[in-house]
């Protein structure tokens, strides 16, 4: 059995203040005993308009990041980075960036992950309108983290709404899935918890959701509830206190694959085309 972290915060646009409680909760993974911290989207700065600015450092906080798993010994799903280039090294010229994971053992970056679904939609809160493809290029692959306690799909936010990503994942051997997310406080009330689970239920993964939660600046309010599932898509945890915490919940393969063998689902699937 593995014990994996899940991380809820309230980051700000102050990057070496966020630094602090990252450490932080890190520190605090490890005294539980955690061998992985999942960090939420947007994770080292929330700052609306200021993704480009941000995503000039992605190199650097990628190698403040990576020293951090080596010193503390753990691997971390680095939540979400704007980057400039892509996975290739080519530089997007049109002024976006990329939505970023990173997998980072205690070694060196294993995986990185651009988010393939974009939120461009309309919200019932007070900044109305989301159009992240103004800002954001989407990624086109999908991404298995290879790590010792189970392979890793890699999603963010909006992507949990896409369940054959989900069903993508697992195809491709996944056992656990991190979904990154700053989700608004309107959506996030209304399908955040509904969203891990169903996709814990679809896919048989264990699904660990590490959410912002509270105000960033004047408009923007994230719902918060980091939550994690066991592979029935049962909450083994989830956070109903404000501000900046964890939970820690264990991982067993051997009870995945018995969840697995009792109801097959991945050999009963049959393919529907719309």
């Amino acid at each position: 059995m593995t014990l994996l972290s899940v991380v809820q915060m309230n980051s700000q646009n102050d990057i070496d203040a966020n630094f602090s409680v990252i450490e932080s909760l890190i520190q605090k993974s490890k005294a539980d005993g955690a061998s992985l911290i999942v960090f939420p989207e947007n994770f080292v700065c929330f700052a609306a308009g200021k993704q480009r600015e941000t995503a000039e450092q992605f190199e650097i906080i990628q190698t403040r990041l990576e020293n951090l798993a080596h010193q503390y010994q753990i691997w971390i799903v680095a939540g979400t980075l704007p980057c400039p280039f892509r996975p290739d090294g080519s530089i997007i010229q049109d002024g976006r960036v990329r939505t970023v994971s990173l997998c980072i053992s205690p070694e060196k970056t294993e995986a990185r992950y651009d988010k393939i679904h974009l939120f461009d939609v309309q919200v019932g809160d007070a900044v109305g309108g989301y159009q992240e493809s103004r800002f954001f290029e989407p990624g086109t692959d999908v991404v298995i983290a290879k790590t010792p306690f189970g392979d890793i799909g890699m999603m963010v936010c909006y992507d949990l709404r896409f369940p054959e990503l989900a069903l993508t994942l697992r195809k491709q051997g996944a056992r656990i899935l991190t979904a990154p997310a700053a989700f608004t406080y309107t959506t996030g009330q209304m399908h955040w918890q509904l969203l891990l689970q169903a996709r814990a239920m679809d896919s048989q993964c264990q699904v660990l959701g590490a959410a912002q939660q509270g105000w960033h600046g004047e408009k923007h309010q994230t719902w918060g509830h980091t939550g994690a599932t066991n592979s029935r898509g049962q909450i083994l945890d989830i956070i109903e206190t404000e501000g900046a915490n964890l939970i820690t919940v264990p991982f067993d393969m051997q009870e995945q694959d018995r969840i697995r063998a009792s109801m097959p689902l991945m050999q009963h699937r049959k393919l529907i085309s719309f």
